[in-house]
């Protein structure tokens, strides 16, 4: 089980052939630049790589009518003029005679790459393809996209291997109507769109990209659009849209393979998008996806047109997928005003359609529903025959330009200061490759006792080290129940492993406790890592594990409780909640509050302690490890005591190595107790914790 990397140099074939400013940003270099970058990096040489295929008529017909792929056929005995006047008859597309080429084998990539990870060939991948696909409709190319390569996989998923349930992520900057309008009213497809959107006026200029629009008959509510009103989004924003909206939506829908349309024009120093989204953030979305369908990705490249930005974007989507762990977000993570209004916006009309949002508590709904309506939108005639592959038109007089503009909101001088910042990320991220490379190891267990019944994945380290006697007693003086032989032993492999997460030696680390000493053990990791180089520390105890008294709110550590009678707040950096008794419950307190937590206080390493009666099923605790790797850039230490089952630490190895965690089951939703607790909690904290926010104030 690997990642593939499916790719055609013909692909690099079609270019524009005349002079046209609008379309000259969808070029060649956009898959060479990439391709390149992977290749520095050593990606990949890591990756399995295939050569794509062409996809057959058969194929293009699951989503295209007959007469438009025979129109594209007879377009490579065109010439030049004819390619040009042809091309005018659609929106923001040039062809070539290579075209009709170019398309079938980004079709064939997408097939060969869905294939490839169903069959079990590979665990996830990636197609790095042009021409890009998502707004391609059943008789229409538009904005650069010919063939509708991520609907035709989805389809082909469907009838060659049988699926129910596909997840479709697109976070290109642009709508991806295309993907909308194809599975619009089919309940088997669930559809997320984030997209700049400006209330309308940013291209494609369509009423049915808002926020509003969530299918058509049995499709109600598995059209997700996210519109994002301003420029300026950065990773708190993308973030929070996944940890409040697509996340808690996709476990619900609990999907058997997720599909991504992956434009990277929502990156940083794109001069379509005007996004300020780091490239390290989407190894962060890659990594939350990986958690669904039991790591069953495949990412499809759309859009990215800064080439810079686009390659590295890639390059961090690739590590995530090889399971390396995702660099620490940079900025502070605190969503923007614009941002959290269109996440209310979303909530709210997705809400009479998912249990899991309804249970996170949506207070004022009829509110939320008319204050989202009377925001600003341009006025369209709801117009689209699927049939026809027709577009929706826009009214007489609506203020959205022609064509695909590329507007400057921000006025020339701030555009381009947005550009030298796109150059500083870039640069600052090449520092922290160069800085704090990728650990030799990615995972370290230090085991009491050498355990046969263990199945630790190829790679993952037995530690046999430990910390000298004479320091791990002096550690261990302030606690009787670390006074005994086989305590303080098992307290100086604990100390000698985080020794080697704290130097970069190693990535993530598991170790076991005896039951008695396991209070104990977790105050002096704590301690001990607060002094030898953590700078903040998230520490997630789990079951009969109280805050230790000596531990103060300096704000370098922040003590998450899970397991408590009643949710508490004492301060800013002490939170208790019970545990939840219900799948959706734990996926809430997961996603709304563990999470939103941890991103929020940026730490540079987490401790995951699994206490005494903890309580947690081992899928609860592996996705509950499995999600902590991402806030701090997969510095996990996982505590178990001695009496935990193989089974439980086997799973906890295999995720800190980045596989997927198992599936939780059936979806149930959270105890009215569960969810009164969480709302409790995330109005005491959110003025401190700025990812804990779901709405804008009013």
């Amino acid at each position: 089980m690997g990642t593939a990397l499916v790719y055609h140099e013909d692909m690099t074939a079609t270019r524009l052939l005349w002079d046209d400013p609008e379309c000259e940003i969808e070029c060649p270099e956009r898959l060479t630049t990439a391709l390149e970058r992977l290749q520095q990096h050593g990606l990949k040489q890591r990756c399995l790589q295939l050569i794509a295929r062409e996809a057959s008529e058969a194929e293009l017909g699951l989503v295209h009518s007959p007469e438009y792929v025979a129109l594209l056929q007879g377009t490579q005995a065109l010439g030049t003029r004819e390619l040009q006047a042809l091309s005018k008859e659609y929106d923001a597309v040039y062809l070539h005679p290579s075209t009709f080429h170019c398309a079938r084998l980004a079709v064939g990539a997408a097939l060969q790459l869905v294939d490839a990870v169903l069959t079990g060939a590979v665990r996830n991948g990636l197609a790095l393809v042009r021409p890009p696909g998502h707004h391609s409709q059943r008789a229409t190319a538009n904005g650069f996209c010919v063939f509708n390569n991520v609907a035709i996989a989805a389809k082909h998923a469907q009838q060659k291997h049988g699926l129910r349930r596909i997840l479709i992520v697109d976070w290109d900057v642009h709508h991806g109507q295309g993907i909308q309008y194809i599975f619009e009213d089919d309940p088997s497809v669930l559809y997320f769109s984030w997209h700049r959107y400006e209330h309308g006026h940013f291209w494609p200029c369509l009423r049915e990209s808002d926020a509003d629009a969530v299918g058509r008959g049995r499709g109600l509510g598995f059209t997700v659009n996210l519109p994002w009103n301003q420029v300026g989004m950065g990773n708190a924003d993308y973030v929070a849209a996944f940890l409040h909206v697509l996340l808690p939506l996709a476990f619900e829908f609990d999907p058997e393979l997720v599909l991504v349309s992956a434009g990277f024009d929502s990156a940083i120093g794109d001069p379509e998008g005007q996004m300020l989204a780091t490239p390290e953030c989407f190894a962060h979305l890659t990594h939350l996806l990986q958690v669904l369908a039991g790591g069953r990705v495949c990412a499809v490249l759309e859009g990215g047109y800064h080439l810079e930005s686009l390659s590295q974007s890639v390059c961090m989507m690739v590590r995530a997928l090889l399971g390396d762990p995702a660099l620490p977000l940079s900025g502070p993570m605190e969503p923007h005003g614009s941002a959290l209004e269109s996440l209310q916006c979303v909530r709210a009309a997705q809400a009479p359609h998912w249990v899991s949002l309804q249970q996170q508590g949506q207070p004022d709904l009829g509110w939320q529903v008319g204050w989202c309506l009377r925001l600003p939108s341009v006025t369209v005639t709801l117009n689209h025959p699927v049939a026809l592959g027709a577009a929706p038109v826009l009214s007489p007089g609506t203020p959205c330009p022609e064509g695909r503009p590329s507007p400057l909101p921000l006025g020339e001088p701030q555009f381009k200061a947005v550009v030298t910042q796109a150059a500083a990320a870039l640069s600052s991220l090449l520092d922290q490759l160069r800085l704090h490379p990728t650990p030799p190891v990615r995972v370290a267990v230090a085991l009491i006792a050498p355990d046969t019944g263990l199945a630790l994945p190829p790679g993952v380290l037995c530690e046999e080290g430990s910390l000298p006697q004479e320091e791990t007693q002096a550690w261990a003086r302030p606690h009787e129940a670390l006074a005994q032989d086989g305590a303080l032993t098992a307290l100086g492999k604990v100390l000698y492993l985080l020794d080697r997460i704290l130097d970069g030696q190693v990535s993530s680390g598991m170790a076991a406790t005896p039951v008695p000493a396991a209070a104990a053990t977790l105050d002096v990791a704590v301690r001990y890592g607060l002094s030898h180089g953590a700078q903040r520390l998230l520490c997630v105890a789990v079951g009969q594990l109280d805050r230790p008294p000596g531990l103060t709110d300096d704000g370098r550590n922040l003590w998450l409780n899970i397991g408590v009678e009643e949710a508490a707040a004492p301060s800013m950096f002490h939170v208790s909640v019970p545990l939840p008794v219900t799948t959706g419950g734990f996926l809430s307190c997961a996603l709304a509050l563990v999470l939103p937590l941890a991103y929020s206080f940026q730490p540079d390493l987490v401790l995951v302690a699994l206490g005494p009666a903890h309580g947690l099923r081992d899928p609860q605790a592996a996705l509950l490890a499995a999600l902590l790797r991402g806030p701090a850039g997969g510095r996990v230490f996982a505590l178990v005591d001695e009496e935990s089952t193989p089974q439980l630490a086997t799973v906890l190895a295999r995720v800190l190595n980045g596989e997927a965690p198992p599936s939780l089951g059936p979806f149930s939703m959270a105890a009215p107790e569960d969810t009164q607790a969480l709302m409790y909690l995330r109005g005491r904290l959110e003025p401190r914790w700025k990812m804990l926010q779901v709405a804008a104030p009013h």
